[in-house]
């Protein structure tokens, strides 16, 4: 008789047993039984049974395309060698799929069709289940949701073997068509970027002294730096050299949505890199860190210490981040670090805390209605360029793959490097 098993994943159950594969070896098949255990175990003694008879498992014709994805992440995704922060990303992925209709269709009675008309959903916007209307997605987004169907359905097809070919595969993307006014009176010219201007920085910056903002100093860092969000607040004061004026860049911090818990990783690329700052921003961290030392005494044992801890989860090590009062006693296994964004009683400065931050001040700050942090990464880029900074010392650092990325993304920043690029030709015509 096989040998079978029930267990839970997030909110529904699921059955394994052992059947003997094409070539005689024994191999563990788990297919997903419902949110009851006792109905699942009930679906296992039923499988088991057919297997026994018949040498066949019982088909899975009640799978859902939500059910698959769940599937997915649990024997593939989460196993598998992506970063942590990719993975995490997918996960996001799925639970958005599952949130449409196309979630709750049954596997084999989709076909291409339907997905298809869900990614021109998404490439073109449209309306919801609910009545609400849906923005097209960037490419960045639609790559992330085609990525999860394609590696789904090819799951599905093997190893499940729950249909027999990827009906994801005759699937693309149908852009849409370029349009402009041929006789318009508007200017051609549209910043492909959105920066801030210095004036716009200062503003934003008087607006958190004001309220003793603790996102101030992650908001100096990156306007400095160009640093992205998480990688400000993942920096500690090992990573500071304030007498080279330069920091490292080795981690970056981020909330895990799908584990509800705050995290340190690695950075974008997974490399290590150097970024050098000027005097201005060395002032800053300077007082910063004078400041922090204050605080230690006026908030004594009220002040919190920030620890992190290693978890393994299969095959997959994650570092959680924890801030802690000085009374609490540490548990075993738990490391202090020294972030260098904190707020006034020692606790560290996560990036959500800093994104709400960024969302008052588009309220609040005239000019800044648009505002988001990575305007900030935008902006230091934009600054280098326009000033005569090499492309390629730009690219290094921002921790780009390569200089073009650099350069398409950022090259027509300003309207003001433009003109002077195009001024040049004065310079060649009068030396004539």
């Amino acid at each position: 008789m096989a040998k079978g098993s029930v267990r839970k994943k997030g909110k529904k159950w699921y059955y394994r047993f052992y059947i003997e594969d094409e070539s005689g070896n024994r191999v563990q098949k788990e297919f997903p039984g419902t949110e009851s255990k006792a109905e699942t175990e009930a679906l296992l003694r039923k499988a088991m049974e057919d297997y026994e008879e018949k040498k066949f498992v019982a088909k899975t014709e009640n799978v859902t395309v939500g059910t698959l994805l769940d599937m997915w992440v649990e024997e593939e995704l989460k196993p598998g060698n992506l970063s942590n922060g990719t993975v995490m990303a997918y996960q996001g992925t799925v639970n958005r799929i599952k949130q449409h209709p196309i979630g709750n269709r049954k596997l084999k009675s989709v076909t291409a069709d339907h997905l298809q008309a869900y990614i021109d959903f998404l490439s073109f916007g449209g309306t919801n289940a609910d009545g609400t209307q849906a923005k097209a997605l960037s490419k960045g987004y639609l790559r992330l949701f085609s990525a999860v169907l394609q590696g789904a359905f090819r799951f599905a097809v093997f190893p499940k073997r729950l249909i027999s070919f990827n009906p994801m595969q005759y699937v693309v993307w149908r852009g849409k068509k370029e349009e402009y006014e041929l006789f318009s009176d508007e200017d051609g010219d549209v910043t492909s970027v959105p920066t801030i201007s210095h004036e716009q920085y200062l503003k934003l910056e008087d607006f958190l002294k004001k309220k003793y903002n603790p996102a101030l100093l992650p908001i100096q860092i990156a306007y400095y730096t160009g640093l992205r969000i998480g990688e400000v607040c993942g920096l500690t004061w090992q990573d500071i050299n304030l007498e080279g004026q330069y920091l490292t860049v080795r981690r970056s911090m981020r909330y895990n949505g799908a584990r509800h818990k705050t995290e340190i990783g690695a950075t974008k690329r997974k490399k290590v890199r150097t970024v050098d700052f000027c005097d201005t921003l060395a002032a800053i961290l300077k007082t910063a860190k004078a400041e922090q030392h204050k605080n230690r005494f006026r908030y004594g044992e009220l002040y919190s210490l920030n620890y992190y801890s290693e978890v393994k989860e299969k095959d997959r090590t994650y570092y959680e981040v924890y801030s802690l009062p000085r009374t609490e006693e540490v548990p075993e296994g738990y490391k202090e670090i020294s972030f260098v964004c904190l707020r006034p009683d020692g606790a560290f400065e996560s990036p959500s805390t800093v994104g709400i931050m960024c969302r008052a001040a588009r309220k609040k700050v005239e000019g800044l209605e648009g505002f988001h942090f990575h305007q900030l990464r935008h902006t230091f880029t934009s600054n280098l360029l326009s000033n005569g900074a090499a492309p390629k010392d730009v690219q290094e650092l921002l921790g780009h793959a390569d200089v073009s990325t650099t350069m398409n993304i950022y090259a027509h920043a300003t309207r003001e490097a433009k003109r002077t690029s195009a001024r040049l030709l004065d310079k060649v015509v009068g030396g004539e």
